[in-house]
């Protein structure tokens, strides 16, 4: 499981030429855990051949048009959670630490919920937590799944394939919840603008947005702040770096 949690966490990152080249080593690391059902490893192996096959160009634009410019398809699972509860900050330090807890230490920039670190920090951590947490994020990834299947965009397998991992099954009321939302068209720019526009601020653990948040690990969102202009070029992001060290335990 470790070994395709790391290859689903590469997947949902910026495409690039490395990328491109990896492909082969990534095939090899699943074919070689075999932790996938022959019918999520079929599904999986499209998306690989899209980016491997595919105008590098063309990837990194669908990328950008579909997790930089989309609220609903945000790749920072807390977008997705807390809204613009000031409970995020609290969260996001807590989501911080758990990943200290393990040993962890994060070497980029990126924000601790962004799913590619999140996946990677998973495939650190006894099989068990990680399952666990995986089902606390279940409602969030299926909606993701949900919406990039409308799409037909291939990127769906990732996130059917990280649930299938875990056994997970959303909770129907927090799926339910979260389909209800406004999912934009990433060509309506004027959506996109209404979409991003600053949320009345709520307070406490009785808002509306904190009643699916999940448990100690996984409590918080922040936007994504790094959504281009239309029109401005885009810098290519580095992949989120988790680098592993072993654990105080004295």
């Amino acid at each position: 499981m470790r070994r395709t949690l790391k290859v689903l966490s590469a997947l949902l990152t910026y495409p690039s030429a490395q990328l491109q080249r990896a492909v082969p080593e990534l095939r090899a690391a699943l074919d070689g855990e075999g932790a996938l059902p022959q019918g999520n490893r079929d599904r999986l192996d499209h998306a690989l051949e899209e980016i491997v096959t595919g105008d590098l160009f063309d990837l990194q634009e669908r990328y950008v048009l579909l997790f930089d410019r989309t609220r609903s398809l945000s790749l920072h699972l807390f977008e997705h959670v807390h809204g613009e509860s000031r409970d995020r900050g609290q969260a996001m330090v807590d989501l911080k630490a758990l990943y200290e807890r393990h040993g962890l230490a994060i070497t980029s920039s990126e924000l601790p919920d962004h799913l590619p670190l999140f996946l990677e920090f998973l495939s650190e951590i006894p099989g068990v937590e990680a399952r666990e947490l995986i089902a606390e994020t279940s409602h969030v990834l299926e909606a993701l799944r949900l919406r990039l299947e409308k799409r037909k965009v291939s990127y769906s397998a990732v996130f059917s394939c990280v649930q299938t991992l875990a056994h997970a099954r959303p909770q129907s009321d927090a799926l339910a919840a979260m389909l209800r939302e406004a999912d934009e068209d990433p060509h309506d720019l004027a959506a996109l603008d209404a979409a991003w526009e600053e949320e009345e601020v709520t307070f406490g653990p009785g808002s509306a947005t904190a009643a699916h948040c999940g448990k100690d690990g996984i409590a918080a969102k922040i936007r994504a702040a790094r959504r281009p202009a239309p029109g401005m070029p885009v810098a290519q992001p580095k992949r989120p770096v988790v680098t592993y060290r072993q654990a105080n335990r004295d």
